[in-house]
């Protein structure tokens, strides 16, 4: 991973499409220990780097010498990866285009059992002077790059990898294929604004330059809205997926743009809603009340159609074996339909003691609930390689996010004091939660724990 690894050495080829003009070749050092793996795979020791440049002395000449370049690799993503981190490291956002000759191959060279660089270099007899050292796989990149440029029928496909798919006929008349690569390739949140300003579309990716160039890439009914209205675009960095997901739905609600569908109610109106019956039964039911009746009831969820509400509430009494009499979904004065399938215990006439069914429906509460029973911050990357993204919940709601300098994370009064207040909705705790549930490597600290 690019985040936890670092750089031990560097090659660049610059071709001009004919034939390479230039090279530059260095090792780095890396400030850190070299595992013995990559050793044994590079050759390259503790000792050879000792007396090495390190990255930031040798910054201004890789973004020299790749200004207006397109940054070609076997397996883009991973290199550009790296170097995009090492300058990440330094608070600057390098951006090229990218070219993948894997990619490029399969389709050049379609039928080859491996499009490795190891197999390519031996299918093709390759010249590589040393492999898995950095000018030497570039030497045999380069040839392979020829070998693809030789083929008349590969330029289509060179452009299309190099624009994502984009095609200029596709683009909004004031939109140019130069300004959407110029877009930074980090995690954030994005605005397509119409020719009057407004916003018309909210977004978020963690690559907005590949986010929105998919936009225009695609041919379907939202991306010809997007071409028909869209005349400038903009974008705030977040660092944080958690805060892109957040912001996004903050400024949908905040905006209510045009073109967005997804998110665009600022409440639900369906609610799931809890209550004891007279025999000390804990009872479930759906409703759509007022704002006044809303502000005495017990809210589990908030849903936007009776149809989901339904549905959640369906699965919960199948999960916890609830009576769909106490969960008023059946109205009968008999025991529920579920009794007889021997899947409701029989709280509907009391076969079942209320302390052991309310102990299952409060387990339901909890797999259906959109608030969270305790206080905590989720601090993760911020914008910067010295900051960190702070995401409060309290009293088991959103309440905001903000950025605060590593340095300055003194206890949980300082990271409260970062944090910039905005209104939650009914989707913000469900974000919240499917982030936490997911592959993150943000950390989760409760507060008063």
């Amino acid at each position: 991973m690019a985040t936890r690894s670092k750089i031990i050495e560097i090659a660049i080829a610059i071709h001009d499409g004919t034939k390479v003009i230039d090279t530059y070749e260095t090792l780095i050092n890396p400030e850190t220990y070299i595992p013995a793996a990559i050793t044994n795979l590079t050759g390259i020791t503790q000792a050879m780097v000792a007396d090495a440049p390190k990255f930031y002395e040798v910054a201004k000449k890789i973004v020299e010498i790749t200004e207006k370049t397109i940054f070609v690799a076997h397996n883009v993503r991973f290199d550009y990866s790296f170097v995009r981190e090492e300058f990440r490291r330094l608070g600057f956002a390098y951006s090229r285009r990218q070219l993948c000759t894997v990619r490029l191959s399969r389709s050049t060279f379609p039928g080859l059992p491996s499009y490795s660089l190891s197999n390519l270099i031996k299918h093709f007899k390759l010249p590589c002077s040393s492999r898995h050292r950095a000018m030497g796989d570039v030497e045999a990149t380069v040839v392979l790059f020829e070998k693809i440029l030789a083929k008349e029928t590969s330029t289509e496909d060179l452009d299309q990898m190099v624009n994502l798919g984009v095609k200029e006929s596709l683009l909004p008349k004031n939109i140019s294929l130069e300004q959407l690569h110029e877009l930074p390739e980090e995690c954030g949140v994005y605005y397509l604004h119409d020719e009057a300003g407004d916003v018309v579309y909210v977004g978020k990716s963690i690559n907005i330059k590949k986010r929105v160039m998919e936009h225009f890439a695609k041919v379907t009914e939202k991306a010809r809205k997007l071409q028909q209205y869209v005349d400038d675009i903009s974008f705030e960095i977040t660092g944080s997926e958690l805060v892109a997901l957040l912001f996004e739905s903050y400024e949908i609600k905040r905006i209510r743009p045009l073109v967005n569908r997804a998110q665009r109610r600022r409440f639900f109106p369906y609610v799931i809603y809890q209550y004891i019956n007279e025999a000390g039964y804990l009872c479930l039911d759906i409703s759509k009340p007022t704002s006044k009746v809303r502000a005495g009831l017990k809210i589990v969820a908030e849903y936007p159609k009776t149809g989901s509400a339904r549905g959640y509430l369906k699965r919960a009494v199948e999960l916890f074996q609830l009576c769909p009499l106490y969960c008023n979904l059946e109205k009968s004065s008999q025991p529920c339909f579920n009794y007889h399938l021997k899947k409701c215990v029989g709280a509907c006439i009391e076969e079942e003691a209320a302390d052991d069914y309310n102990e299952r429906a409060q387990e339901a509460i909890d797999y259906l609930a959109t608030v969270f029973e305790e206080d905590f911050f989720v601090i993760d990357r911020g914008r910067t390689n010295t900051e960190k993204s702070v995401v409060l919940v309290e009293q088991g709601n959103y309440k905001g996010f903000g950025y605060i300098e590593e340095e300055d994370m003194n206890g949980v009064e300082a990271l409260r004091d970062a944090i910039q207040t905005k209104q939650g909705n009914p989707e913000t705790a469900k974000i919240i939660r499917r982030f936490l549930a997911g592959k993150h490597k943000a950390k989760v600290l409760r507060i008063g724990s």
